[in-house]
């Protein structure tokens, strides 16, 4: 079994609602276990800034699917949710990233591992790191924790209110008041 982490977003209709049903589904699947759920988040859209904010959350799973049919799964999740295809950056009702996949390192056409975004984002490494914060970057050999102190100051990230109620572990990091710039 290998250990992958999945980055959630929603910012259309019931956010909190799709994440908790894309969490659902990924606990139904027959290769996947679901092993952590981070809290959730709200953030500023990034590039196409005239839309929504957004509700994210990191979960971990471990799953025997290969990287290439988990990325299948889960475009057919988003599709099961009204998401058609990957878009520039506007809003949806769900998006799900695969971020990590063990410490693989892999470039095709279709998928990149990790994620090439993952060190600017602190709406992805501030979930990541309730999971787990001392996470090093298969690429960079980076931490979770030292990628949001060097690269993520001034983001606007914010701990939402309602949670996702998953089931499975989810904590609360004592070092997230150090990437909070302002609170929604």
């Amino acid at each position: 079994m290998s250990l992958v982490y999945l980055s959630l977003g929603s910012n259309v209709g019931d956010r909190i609602g799709y994440l908790r049903k894309t969490v659902g589904c990924l606990k139904e699947g027959e290769d996947i276990r679901l092993i952590a759920v981070s809290c959730v988040y709200t953030s500023e859209p990034l590039g196409v800034i005239e839309q929504p904010s957004f509700l994210n959350a990191v979960v971990c799973i471990e799953t025997s699917l290969p990287p290439e049919d988990l990325l299948l799964l889960t475009q057919a999740i988003e599709r099961s949710f009204g998401r058609n295809g990957k878009g520039t950056g506007g809003p949806r009702t769900i998006d799900i990233d695969l971020l990590f996949y063990d410490n693989l390192v892999m470039h095709t056409p279709e998928l990149t591992l990790p994620h090439p975004r993952i060190p600017d984002r602190a709406f992805v490494l501030l979930p990541l790191a309730d999971i787990d914060a001392s996470f090093r970057h298969p690429v960079s050999g980076e931490t979770v924790t030292s990628l949001l102190q060097d690269r993520c100051q001034g983001q606007r990230v914010v701990l939402y209110r309602e949670t996702l109620d998953s089931g499975v572990r989810s904590r609360k990091p004592e070092t997230k008041e150090l990437y909070r710039t302002k609170d929604v």
